[in-house]
């Protein structure tokens, strides 16, 4: 990771964070990052961005706002990627509940 990365993530991976669109016509839009590579970032919400084919985005567009799920979640949404999509929707609606 470049230095310019790291100040962008905190100095961490990003994986597993849930985000906040901040440009594009997705604007205030939240994610789940479940990938990044390198500028970009891979986003799903599990509804119209699944698990199977994230949303690529500049690491710039987006603003963390939680630090998201554990390892043993991530190992498990990669494990079986059939529920991931049911499991972030979830995720995203519990943050989206307990921040309102």
């Amino acid at each position: 990771m470049k230095s310019r990365e790291k100040e962008a993530a905190g100095g961490r991976q990003m994986v597993g964070m849930l985000a906040v669109s901040r440009a594009g016509h997705d604007r205030n839009v939240l994610y789940l990052i479940v990938r990044e590579e390198g500028e970009r970032v891979y986003l799903a919400d599990g509804v119209y961005k699944k698990y199977a084919a994230p949303k690529k985005k500049n690491r710039r567009h987006i603003q963390p706002v939680h630090s998201g799920i554990s390892q043993k979640e991530l190992q498990e949404l990669s494990e079986n990627p059939a529920d991931a999509d049911t499991k972030i929707k979830r995720w995203i609606k519990l943050y989206q509940k307990q921040n309102v």
